[in-house]
């Protein structure tokens, strides 16, 4: 009989354009992770498309199980219990890993277990690594989310701030298509950053009233494509748009954007921390793949007197080796879901 700590999680994650299965033992033993982008699939497009997404999970997602079972050398009956992602994301993108999972869990006869993608990512520090330190608080930044958690353990998280408008991820892919760089707009950018000045523009940083944790990106994306093509209705001494800036002043545009969003983003860290006294803070989310918000993030965690946790660049992106891990902890609490359990697209809270 298997030790309840060398429990076999098999993970589905199917939110948005990545198919994915992992297996995972004891929560963080990371046994096979499996992943299938549909990044050219709607880079044409400048972003994710819903329907095509869908269409595409449903197409690849027995290939990424049956990979994952075969890579983890697991049978079905060494499976303690399956955890898909239920929650948040695109509804028929969700609803093609869930299904998937529930027919498994069914199978097998093992239980299912529910799991919230963005808590996902505040555990994904802990994945083949040592177990995190609680309390803390967890930065998470992707194309959907921008928010702020009080973390007391694994499964117990409260939110102190979220987006009221853009996403960080979403300012990046816009800015990367006001300057035309391509797509997924984090990585383009981060690159083109690396060879600006990120003090060439002055970009605002939007920090909201008071001591706000909530989060504002939409008006650095609008500073952003005015810098580029000009103020509507004012006139300039030299012409706007961006076949009139060299590489360089692109380059230098991508890199004081960054350096904008990197600055929000810590300063709300450093808020946060100040305001529950954690001793640790976590990274995750795809914008947590970001070179410059992870350096910014350990300078300041070490003014702090914290310790940060950031994921291997691998587990930033939505994948199932977090949702496997995490489900763990609620299967060992004993918070399982029933065959009922529905998909949902959006949850504040």
């Amino acid at each position: 009989m298997t030790a309840r700590n060398d429990r076999i999680l098999l993970g589905v994650e199917s939110s948005c354009d990545e198919a994915a299965c992992a297996l995972v033992r004891g929560g963080r033993d990371v046994l096979a992770n499996a992943v299938s982008s549909q990044i050219d699939l709607h880079t044409r497009f400048g972003g994710v498309v819903p329907e095509l997404a869908s269409r595409a999970h449903v197409e690849q997602i027995n290939s990424v199980i049956a990979q994952a079972l075969q890579a983890a050398d697991v049978k079905p009956e060494d499976i303690s219990a399956v955890a898909v992602t239920h929650q948040p994301g695109l509804i028929g993108s969700l609803l093609v890993g869930l299904m998937a999972a529930k027919t498994l869990a069914w199978i097998w006869d093992v239980p299912l277990v529910g799991v919230n993608h963005v808590y996902a990512h505040a555990y994904a520090p802990a994945l083949d690594d040592e177990p995190i330190d609680y309390p803390a608080v967890a930065l998470i930044a992707s194309g959907g989310h921008t928010a702020l958690y009080h973390c007391a353990g694994p499964i117990e998280m409260t939110l102190l701030g979220t987006t009221i408008d853009d996403a960080a991820g979403e300012a990046f892919d816009k800015v990367a298509s006001i300057l035309q760089l391509g797509y997924p707009g984090g990585p383009v950018i981060d690159n083109a950053a690396k060879e600006g000045d990120p003090k060439a523009v002055r970009f605002p940083r939007t920090l909201l009233k008071g001591q706000s944790l909530d989060f504002s990106f939409s008006g650095i994306k609008t500073a952003v494509l005015y810098h580029v093509n000009g103020v509507p209705g004012v006139t300039y001494d030299h012409p706007r748009g961006l076949e009139h800036f060299s590489q360089k002043e692109i380059y230098d545009v991508a890199a004081s954007f960054q350096q904008a969003v990197v600055e929000v983003l810590t300063t709300k860290i450093r808020r946060a921390v100040e305001k529950t006294g954690a001793k640790t803070t976590l990274l995750g989310g795809g914008v947590a793949a970001n070179s410059a918000l992870r350096a910014a993030a350990e300078i300041q965690a070490q003014k702090l007197g914290c310790t940060l946790r950031r994921p291997p660049l691998k587990y930033c992106t939505d994948n199932a080796a977090m949702i496997a891990g995490l489900g763990y902890h609620y299967l060992q609490a004993g918070r399982t879901s029933d065959l009922a359990l529905s998909a949902t697209a959006t949850v504040r809270r």
